[in-house]
């Protein structure tokens, strides 16, 4: 198991902070296209060779989409298992306090789900990591069996998926995911609170995926906790050795599955994105420890680290920015760039979250979030503990 400490490890911040901005690369096509999920798939508008416009979308969706989401998801594990050791260390009852961060993490997700982004992955994150903490407790052999049967069902539920999605391709049919909610017109003229409005109204929906994506959450989740117990994040030989097999793994079976992407009629879809992504997420995790070893001195790892180490803030704050220049009660950009033009503003908005986590970090210890955060389970243990001895004088 792994030691505890009351330092953080800097691979784990740096790949936070890659894995956060990394996210925004899948989302951009949501806030460009003014909500239309079918661009993040390739059964509408799949005709990759048909312009450059179309193939540098194709591209970008080939490095990001759902690679980083499940980089950041195994991190979440990791995360989890360093509280844990922790608590174990210090000698404080499991999960409890942890259940107080669970839940700050499901109300600001919720609020996120709300006021910015339908997509929200905070809430599902929640729901796991509730769900994971008591399997961690339960020790090793309930992780492994917990890690069979979520991984078993997940593959079952992507091999139907994807027999449906051939099945519709060989009779000429398609499933689009847009369902005519009339996201476009909504998203490109109407008000923040018509939006607020239209979010909440459709929450079931909107809330699918949340539900859809627990199984192979949990089976990430264990995997970051199996993977920081075995010292994979660590700066020792012991952790490279690890490492150039997740590399060997990661990039070697990655990248000719997620080439898929580029096969006609998007019958890979739901594979691409649920399956071979993870995959990839992994080779992805090396790779990025192999560079900051390589190239130690270059600033970009602090950069990145720095984000890392606010990434709920940051998190949240690059999809308000990517609200405002696209959504119509702001700049008004959606449905109106280029992919190389949207590929650009996801660029700048990323440089942006490295440029403010930066000064935010001179001025204060945490970001904005998380620092809220802290101080609810500070409050929160406070009354606990003074329940607790009031209980016993009494």
């Amino acid at each position: 198991m792994t030691q505890a400490s009351n330092e953080r490890i800097q691979l784990l911040d740096i790949l936070r902070g890659f894995a956060i901005m990394g996210t925004l690369g899948t989302n951009i096509w949501l806030f460009a296209h003014l909500g239309d999920v079918d661009y993040l798939f390739t059964y509408a508008h799949n005709d990759w060779w048909a312009s450059m416009d179309v193939l540098i979308r194709y591209l970008v969706l080939f490095l990001v989409n759902g690679k980083l989401l499940g980089l950041l998801t195994i991190l979440f594990g990791a995360g989890l298992e360093l509280q844990y050791s922790r608590s174990l260390v210090r000698k404080k009852r499991w999960p409890g306090p942890y259940l107080l961060t669970a839940l700050f993490l499901m109300l600001e997700g919720l609020l996120h789900y709300t006021l910015v982004l339908e997509y929200d992955i905070l809430m599902s994150y929640a729901m796991t990591a509730v769900l994971v903490a008591w399997v961690v407790k339960r020790g090793e052999r309930a992780m492994k069996r917990t890690m069979w049967i979520t991984g078993i069902f997940h593959g079952m539920l992507i091999l139907l998926l994807f027999a449906s999605s051939l099945g519709l391709y060989l009779s000429g049919e398609s499933m689009p995911m847009n369902h005519a909610l009339g996201t476009e017109a909504l998203y490109g003229s109407g008000t923040w609170l018509e939006q607020v409005a239209f979010r909440l109204a459709n929450f079931g929906f909107f809330r699918t995926e949340a539900i859809f994506v627990l199984p192979l959450n949990i089976f990430l989740f264990l995997t970051g906790v199996r993977l920081m117990r075995a010292g994979a994040f660590q700066p020792d030989e012991r952790g490279r050795a690890i490492r150039r097999r997740m590399l060997k793994l990661g990039l070697g079976a990655g990248i000719p599955l997620n080439l898929l992407l580029f096969v006609p009629g998007g019958v890979f879809d739901f594979p691409l994105r649920y399956l071979f992504a993870p995959i990839m997420a992994i080779g992805y995790i090396a790779l990025l420890a192999l560079l900051t070893e390589r190239f130690s001195r270059w600033s970009l790892w602090s950069m990145l680290e720095r984000v890392g180490r606010m990434a709920l803030s940051c998190y949240v704050l690059q999809n308000v920015l990517a609200s405002v220049i696209f959504y119509g009660w702001g700049l008004g950009l959606g449905g109106k760039t280029s992919s190389l033009t949207t590929t650009a503003v996801w660029v700048l908005i990323c440089l942006s979250l490295l440029f403010f986590s930066g000064i935010w970090l001179r001025l204060f210890k945490q970001g904005p979030l998380e620092a809220a955060r802290k101080t609810m389970t500070r409050r929160f243990s406070a009354r606990e503990r003074n329940h607790a001895s009031k209980t016993i004088s009494g």
